[in-house]
């Protein structure tokens, strides 16, 4: 495999590489590793992505090394300048393993200074909405997810990616709040970027609108919007590679419409809404793997398996 040897980011591709992209673009949901549980060995698709770890993200033994080192050495420094922010991430980070900051890194492609950015953010998000921490354990969130609220695809979609699913049609915000739901949102975060494929690979969201009444409309307020853009954007080390949303009615518009001036245009970018227009959708995913309310061919989720699979098996009802 050959690297440039220049400074310069312009390399040739060597054939041998050529030959894995073209893999890729081929990929299927059966060459990606478990969604659920750790990562026992990166997948021979992410090593010989490893073209792709490091294309996608820069990664190198060295790389890793050098850059744990900058990035504990950059929260010292900026902690020591007496910023509020920058004390409290050294106070809540300095002494973590190094496989936690490494999370910081790749969803920033080992940019140093974006990481501890990134860093920040996820520290300035549990400061700013401390309601959605407060005792927030796995049973606390177990029944949201046993709900379907959201759904977590037991395989990846064929770009490696875990497809979140949420369908809004049943959902009753007087029975589970907007707020329960990031708590979940928050929870599963955490929980499956244990696993390296999922930080190297990132997530989808597929949100189905059929059935968004006046009722959501009205009920979901703007700072609860805000909310979740911030979850989805600069908060967690998580990469949103796209979010596709199916079905909505008209007056989606509305309610996008207040969300969009949050959104930085790199978010924007990934949101995709497709109406009953579902060729490029259907294009996106595998028909096999998506469940029938998502225009697939799968059965619908069982999601006290999810949640099983996800926190283990103990029953938590009292």
């Amino acid at each position: 495999q050959s690297e440039g040897s220049g400074t310069g980011s312009f390399r040739m591709v060597s054939e041998e590489e050529q030959n894995m992209r073209s893999k890729l673009e081929h990929l299927t949901v059966k060459d990606h590793g478990p969604v659920f549980g750790p990562c026992p060995k990166l997948p021979p698709t992410l090593c010989r992505r490893q073209g792709s770890a490091k294309d996608e993200l820069n990664e190198t033994a060295e790389r890793r090394t050098s850059c744990l080192k900058e990035l504990r050495k950059l929260m010292r420094d900026r902690a020591s300048e007496g910023e509020e922010l920058s004390k409290l991430l050294l106070e809540q980070f300095g002494d973590k393993p190094d496989a936690l900051l490494l999370r910081f890194l790749r969803a920033r492609k080992f940019d140093v200074l974006r990481a501890h950015d990134l860093l920040k953010g996820y520290v300035r998000f549990r400061k700013e909405y401390p309601e959605l921490f407060e005792n927030l354990t796995p049973e606390a969130v177990r029944s949201t997810i046993e709900a379907g609220y959201p759904v977590v695809l037991p395989s990846r979609d064929k770009y490696g990616r875990v497809v979140l699913l949420f369908n809004i049609d049943q959902w009753d915000l007087e029975e589970i709040t907007f707020d329960e739901i990031l708590r979940a949102y928050c929870v599963l975060l955490e929980k499956l970027l244990e696993n390296e494929e999922t930080q190297i690979n990132g997530f989808v969201l597929i949100e189905n609108f059929r059935g968004f009444s006046m009722q959501h409309a009205s009920g979901i307020k703007p700072h609860e919007l805000k909310k979740m853009v911030d979850m989805l954007q600069d908060s967690f080390p998580a990469r949103f590679k796209a979010v596709h949303v199916t079905h909505q009615p008209w007056y989606f518009t509305t309610t996008y419409n207040v969300v969009k001036p949050f959104m930085k245009s790199k978010l924007l970018e990934r949101v995709f809404v497709h109406g009953e227009e579902l060729d490029s959708y259907l294009k996106e995913f595998d028909a096999e793997i998506l469940p029938t309310d998502f225009d697939g061919k799968a059965p619908v989720s069982d999601c006290h398996t999810i949640a099983s699979k996800l926190f283990g098996s103990e029953d938590t009802a009292l």
